[in-house]
């Protein structure tokens, strides 16, 4: 897909892509389990302003994905690291439809991870114990650059107990961006939808807007999105749309 749109910050408003030949991903409304509910008091903002010390390896990969974020939407942002790849994950919030942003992070995320090497994983680690493991792991030590310390916890899979759940401790791109709409259709939708295509491993994510952390759990399938608490939450205090946060938040 073409999305050649802009080539400077400073340019003229993004047109809108057209829908009719995007994939819409679709996703079970079985739930298996949800980790934080609806929050009354999500409206105050999280001022605390934590520093990240990113080493050689963190920046190539949060510039390797910026790029990758920037190419697939055409924007080219003046900003480099983690603040260029917020400002254009922004101009898709701003520019594109809910279902326009989550085909354009899936287009990014399939150009920031070779094929090739996505299908030699999904080969070698079929769905199993050893894999939603292998994955949490994996993500704590590889991922952190991209959402901020993590750990693997334990959850019940079938019955059993196993170690496929990661917690984030504070979600570096929530806190980065402020904005609900951007970690729910801008990470977490895209992220489990890479996820599931890409490895065959059901994933979700399980945003708590009050403190930024985040459950993201190898193996589970995600609610529907009108059972799902995340679109239930309303928008931070200081976020431009000042509504109550919905699928359809594009402003």
């Amino acid at each position: 897909m073409d999305a050649r749109l802009v080539q400077h910050v400073t340019g003229p408003t993004l047109p809108r892509m057209r829908q009719h030949n995007m994939h819409r991903h679709r996703y079970s409304s079985r739930i298996v389990a949800v980790m934080t509910r609806p929050t009354e008091n999500i409206e105050r903002l999280t001022t605390s302003k934590t520093e990240y010390n990113d080493n050689w390896f963190d920046r190539i990969a949060i510039n390797h994905l910026s790029q990758s974020v920037q190419e697939t939407i055409g924007f080219k942002s003046s900003k480099k690291g983690y603040e260029g790849l917020v400002e254009a994950t922004t101009a898709a919030r701003q520019h594109f439809s809910p279902d326009e942003q989550l085909e354009l992070v899936t287009q990014a995320l399939d150009k920031a991870f070779p094929k090739p090497i996505l299908s030699l994983i999904r080969t070698v680690l079929p769905p199993s114990k050893l894999q939603r493991e292998f994955f949490a792991v994996f993500t704590t030590i590889f991922f952190s650059w991209l959402v901020g310390p993590c750990e693997v916890r334990e959850s019940k899979f079938n019955g059993k107990e196993e170690k496929n759940v990661v917690h984030i401790k504070k979600c570096r791109f929530l806190a980065e961006s402020n904005c609900v709409n951007m970690c729910t259709n801008l990470c977490k939708m895209p992220s489990q939808a890479f996820i599931k295509d890409s490895f065959g491993v059901p994933f979700n994510m399980v945003p708590n807007f009050d403190d930024m952390s985040c459950e993201m759990i190898f193996g589970q399938e995600p609610p529907a999105l009108t059972e799902d608490p995340a679109f239930a939450q309303p928008c931070y205090k200081l976020c431009n749309a000042k509504q109550k946060h919905s699928r359809s938040c594009t402003s």
